[in-house]
C-alpha cells in the first residue's frame, strides 16, 4: 500500500463513487477496514455512516479519531472530526443525494 499527500490522495478519488476505511475498534483495538461512500467539497471529505450513530465505524471514530483512507491501494492517514449540528448533517446529506441519486438512495 503506498501512502500519498493530500493533495495526491484527492486526485485519486476522482471518478470514484467508494473509498475504504480502516478504524480501530473501541474495545479490540484490532484495525477493521469497511467500504463507504463519500464526497469531497472544499478542503473536506465527507463520509455518511448508513446506520447513523449506531454505525459501528462511526462509534469507533468517536473512541480514536485517526483513521486510514484507501481507494486503489493509495492510502492516507487522517483525523477524522464527528459533525453533529443538525444543520450541518443536513447540507452533508444533500451533498450525498446530489452524487449518489438522490434522498431515496440514502435512506436505502
Amino acid at each position: 500500500m503506498k501512502s500519498l499527500s493530500v493533495k495526491n490522495f484527492i486526485e485519486a478519488l476522482k471518478g470514484k463513487s467508494e473509498l475504504e476505511i480502516t478504524v480501530r475498534g473501541r474495545r479490540t483495538k484490532e484495525a477493521h477496514s469497511v467500504t463507504v461512500w463519500f464526497v469531497h467539497k472544499g478542503d473536506n471529505l465527507y463520509l455518511l455512516p448508513v446506520k447513523g450513530s449506531d454505525t459501528n465505524w462511526y462509534k469507533n471514530i468517536l473512541k480514536d479519531p485517526t483513521i486510514t483512507l484507501t481507494v486503489d491501494g493509495r492510502s492516507l492517514q487522517v483525523k477524522t472530526k464527528p459533525i453533529t449540528k443538525p444543520d450541518d448533517v443536513q447540507r452533508i446529506t444533500e451533498l450525498f443525494a446530489e452524487k449518489y441519486g438522490g434522498m431515496s438512495e440514502i435512506r436505502r
